[in-house]
């Protein structure tokens, strides 16, 4: 093997420090941003920062933190609001209640082994939590604290917490009871015919059955989850007006970053200290400029995406466009790479409800006539179909795919109406159906 000592050009793309920190801040929101600054006064002795007394305007909402996020996967900035938890309070009225110690522990016990719905979990290997208590010993602790919580609270599963309900609040409905306890899944799938003939009972009183079982909580003790009001930071805001449509950063808030000029006069030494200085005057202007050029590229995006999709800031999502990041990224003439970071983790308030900003960006589906329409539109457009459907007799998905391509003009298939339903959590026909009597 001859050993040969060769020179060779190549061109390589290093990423600094810098450049990363850079990408970074581009994702940032802007309470995100607004902690990152205060990281920077404590890293930098050159940084003083001035507060300012505008708040960050926020959009309110009162939620169940149990319940996920919603479709839009906003990026939500929470403030707890920290009270009594249903949980502490039933173990105090249990405490109250049942002078037995041996109950007390009992009850206790289910009270902190129930999830937020209020049924007493599983674990990993699909059998009861337990513990120290025997399955009899637990069925009387769930009888016990009927007399404490809401009704149902302390199930094993939907049909023990239905039960609970008939037994202890309306035992003269013992059809029901029969219906839950035997054709429960029927009665999910909706085989109004079969549970008819199986209980040998008319479709009238099929309905009536129904219509008493859907009074009950299948959740009774979705109040045990702590509730937090949740507040969205927005990162821009969208006004409508009579002379237009208008849009700012809502980075009011964030400090002003100053030079400290104590540190001036130690720039020009020439020691160890001075390079120290040195370094973090370089990391002082990066800052400004980073935190500059990031909110000049998040104004020249949404610019582009109001013009794009003025519809929408009019009459809401059944008007949204396609658009994709590469649209945008011609128009800014950045690269997409750019335009995609600078739009992650971003929260836009507009007229029509708040929304993370990546949802401007949609793909599309073709028409009839060559032009084309945006997935959320059409899956609007999938909603309202659905909602006026017959009830006795809803559409497969087979049949709403022919209307679309027939009626619409939308090219799409059976599997993308099934896909589209899912999301937006609509049932399948078999399960829309009502009883027709």
């Amino acid at each position: 093997m001859e050993l040969v000592l060769q020179q060779r050009q190549q061109l390589n793309l290093i990423m600094t420090s810098e450049l990363r920190q850079a990408i970074e801040l581009l994702q940032y929101s802007t309470y995100e941003l607004y902690q990152y600054i205060k990281e920077q006064e404590l890293e930098n002795p050159l940084i003083e920062l001035e507060e300012q007394k505008n708040e960050p305007l926020y959009e309110k909402k009162t939620s169940d933190t149990s319940k996920s996020i919603s479709p839009s996967k906003l990026t939500l900035e929470v403030i707890t609001s920290n009270e009594l938890g249903m949980r502490n309070k039933l173990s105090q009225q249990a405490m109250f209640l049942f002078k037995d110690v041996q109950d007390q522990k009992l009850v206790q016990y289910i009270i902190h082994h129930i999830d937020d719905n209020g049924y007493l979990y599983f674990n990993e290997n699909e059998s009861f939590v337990y513990g120290k208590f025997d399955e009899a010993e637990i069925d009387r602790g769930i009888q016990l604290l009927q007399h404490v919580g809401p009704t149902g609270i302390g199930a094993r599963g939907l049909k023990e917490c239905l039960l609970l309900q008939i037994t202890n609040d309306f035992p003269e409905e013992k059809l029901a009871e029969c219906l839950i306890q035997n054709y429960l899944d029927l009665l999910a799938n909706r085989k109004w015919d079969d549970i008819a003939a199986l209980m040998n009972i008319s479709l009238t009183k099929v309905k009536d059955i129904y219509d008493f079982i859907l009074t009950l909580n299948p959740k009774p003790c979705s109040c045990i989850a702590d509730f937090s009001t949740q507040y969205l930071n927005p990162d821009i805001i969208v006004e409508v007006k009579k002379t237009g449509i208008s849009f700012y950063l809502n980075d009011s808030y964030l400090p002003t970053i100053h030079f400290n000029n104590e540190y001036t006069s130690l720039i020009n030494n020439k020691d160890e200290t001075s390079k120290y200085i040195s370094k973090q005057y370089n990391n002082y202007q990066w800052l400004l400029s980073s935190i500059e050029q990031r909110r000049e590229t998040i104004l020249k995006i949404v610019k582009v995406i109001i013009n794009k999709q003025e519809n929408f800031f009019r009459d809401g999502l059944i008007s949204l466009k396609p658009l994709t990041l590469k649209e945008v990224s011609e128009e800014i003439e950045m690269h997409e790479s750019t335009v995609s970071r600078a739009t992650m983790n971003k929260v836009i308030q507009t007229p029509k409800g708040t929304f993370n900003l990546r949802m401007f960006f949609t793909s599309k589906l073709e028409t009839a006539d060559g032009n084309s329409i945006s997935q959320t539109r059409v899956k609007a457009l999938l909603e309202t179909f659905i909602a006026k459907e017959n009830k006795f007799k809803p559409f497969s998905d087979q049949k709403i795919a022919d209307y679309f391509n027939n009626e619409k003009g939308i090219t799409i298939s059976r599997r993308t109406i099934s896909k589209y339903r899912e999301e937006l959590k609509i049932p399948s026909s078999s399960r829309r159906k009502e009883i027709k009597v």
